[in-house]
């Protein structure tokens, strides 16, 4: 069993973002971070989710505490797997936003058997707080990657919206 908290960053929406995990099980833990130049709060609430999981080397049983309400609806009340099977439309008016990372996660969700928890921001939670830290300090670091989910949705094609793997921040204590 794995407690997974996570949180995302960004100064100015859009602007310079960042996402936080903290992976917790029995005495092991991991936090990973990954700032980028220029995209939105939802976008890193998500990308942190990934992060997380795609961090696993096998299937796990994850519980998700998250302060994002966005992540957590679209995830427990079927909203995201709605927008797929509508191809990524909300409604008949309107398209569902981060594609990209939505198709991701769903794609993790059937790897691994994950439970979403919303937690409130800035409570006290220890977890939430660390996630929070990290988020922020990798959306103010140097040479901030480019969010190329994001930058696509501008017009700018680009492939992947994570670095590849190998550039993420990855500290384990």
């Amino acid at each position: 069993m794995i407690d997974m908290y996570t949180d995302g960053a960004c100064s100015g929406n859009p602007g310079p973002g960042g996402y936080g995990a903290l992976l917790l099980s029995g005495k092991h833990r991991a936090e990973l971070s990954g700032g980028f130049r220029r995209t939105t709060n939802n976008r890193m609430e998500i990308l942190a989710v990934i992060a997380g999981l795609e961090s696993l080397r096998e299937p796990r049983r994850v519980t998700v505490h998250s302060d994002s309400q966005y992540v957590v609806d679209a995830v427990n009340k079927g909203w995201a797997k709605r927008w797929k099977a509508n191809g990524w439309r909300r409604n008949k008016k309107e398209k569902a936003l981060n594609p990209d990372l939505w198709e991701r996660l769903l794609d993790l969700l059937d790897t691994h058997d994950v439970t979403f928890r919303w937690i409130r921001g800035h409570a006290g939670s220890a977890g939430n707080e660390r996630a929070d830290s990290l988020a922020v300090a990798a959306s103010r670091g140097s040479g901030l990657a480019v969010d190329e989910g994001y930058e696509a949705e501008l017009g700018r094609p680009h492939p992947s919206p994570l670095p590849p793997r190998k550039n993420l921040a990855h500290r384990r204590r």
